[in-house]
């Protein structure tokens, strides 16, 4: 199994992550484990495997979005942050904005809450995507709805020409 300082090693040398991302990250890691406890943002079982389900898992999605042609990147249904606080934090010094959509405002006020903690580019929406214009060009999504729901929304809600990401 892959710990917490292979996940670091390979978040600097495969993906490019710096120290103070990888600090930020660390910090993410310990405030979401803490809250967990009261409230459900990650599986129990999944608390252990923190650094290689849920870090790398979202991580990796750094290798598919051209920051060079981003003017944003939307993490629907973000939960407890994936992928979405860490595309917050690998693209915190890009002209762009990730932005958070999350339904459930105890999830919201815990993104919100650790986005200001973290100092992080990004931005907190709480509410429906359905009933929300998305303007980014990257939508990622993980664990979040089936297939045809998320093509609906791309094809309704999303700007015409966007990429679509889903884990």
């Amino acid at each position: 199994m892959i710990n917490e300082y292979d996940a670091e090693r390979i978040l600097v040398q495969n993906l490019k992550f710096d120290t103070l991302k990888i600090e930020k990250i660390d910090n993410f890691v310990k405030k979401l484990l803490i809250f967990n406890k009261k409230r459900n943002l990650i599986a129990k079982s999944t608390e252990k495997k923190v650094w290689l389900r849920h870090i790398l898992d979202s991580a990796q999605l750094v290798k598919f979005i051209d920051e060079k042609n981003c003017s944003g990147i939307a993490d629907l249904g973000s939960g407890g942050g994936f992928p979405g606080i860490i595309l917050a934090i690998y693209y915190q010094n890009y002209n762009f904005h990730v932005k958070l959509y999350e339904k459930s405002p105890i999830k919201s006020a815990f993104l919100s809450n650790i986005s200001k903690q973290l100092d992080l580019n990004c931005k907190i929406i709480c509410g429906d995507v359905n009933s929300l214009k998305i303007e980014s060009n990257y939508i990622v999504c993980r664990a979040f709805k089936k297939l045809p729901y998320i093509l609906n929304i791309s094809r309704e809600n999303c700007v015409k020409k966007h990429k679509i990401i889903v884990m």
